[in-house]
Order: C-alpha cells, then sequence, then structure tokens
C-alpha cells in the first residue's frame, strides 16, 4: 500500500554533501519507522539510518556518524538524509525503507526488518 521514491542522487566529490529525499504515498496511515540502506557493487545490501515516526529518535551505522543526517517531515511524507563529508566508501545505491508495523525488534539494521522499499537513487563519490 506504500510507495516510496527517492531522488537527490548524483555525482559528487570527495568531501562534498548530497541530501537524499524520499516521498511516502498510498494508505500511510501517518507514518513508521522509517530508514535508508545502501548497496554498493558486489556488496550486500547495507543498513545506513533509521528514524522513528516522531523524528525524534534516530540511529546510523558506525561508518556514516557525524557526517549523515536522518530527519523527516511528517506532513509531507518525506524522509531525508543529509550526507556531508562523503567519500568513495559512500558510492552505492540508496535505498528508502519502511516499516509496515509500530512494533519494534532487535535493532531494526536488518533487511528483513523492513517491508517497503524505494527504487533506489544512485550516489557516486569520486576522489
Amino acid at each position: 500500500q506504500v510507495q516510496l521514491v527517492e531522488s537527490g542522487g548524483g555525482l559528487v566529490q570527495a568531501g562534498g554533501s548530497l541530501r537524499l529525499t524520499c516521498v511516502a504515498s498510498g494508505r500511510t496511515f501517518g507514518s513508521n519507522l522509517m530508514g535508508w540502506f545502501r548497496q554498493a557493487p558486489g556488496q550486500e545490501r547495507k543498513f545506513v539510518a533509521r528514524i522513528s515516526s516522531s523524528g525524534r529518535n534516530t540511529y546510523y551505522t558506525d561508518s556514516v556518524k557525524g557526517r549523515f543526517t536522518i530527519s523527516r517531515d511528517n506532513a509531507k511524507n518525506t524522509v531525508y538524509l543529509q550526507m556531508n563529508s562523503l567519500a568513495p566508501e559512500d558510492t552505492a545505491v540508496y535505498y528508502c525503507v519502511a516499516r509496515s508495523s509500530v512494533f519494534i525488534r532487535g535493532t531494526m539494521t536488518e533487511v528483513d526488518d523492513y517491508d517497503y522499499w524505494g527504487q533506489g537513487t544512485q550516489v557516486t563519490v569520486s576522489s
């Protein structure tokens, strides 16, 4: 019932910034837990960040702490990922995700923890 559409990817130089946007549509009933994953070529899809329904609680994978900021605007059904100090290791397809259940389990950092996925947006960081 929920559709997620990412945008904002592109090519940037190391040290640069980029902001990804995810717009949710469909029968969302407001907002539940949402987040971002990424997948580099030849690698598994990995957790990047998540944000609670209220937006007050966030969590990041260690490699992006201090550089990335996840936020949301529930009035616009939108989640953002502000990425600063980008490095080549950040190059990947970034996916917006959402969870259908209001309940949480574990660390909520696994692919199977989320039910809805966007189509992905490419982020490429050059040295």
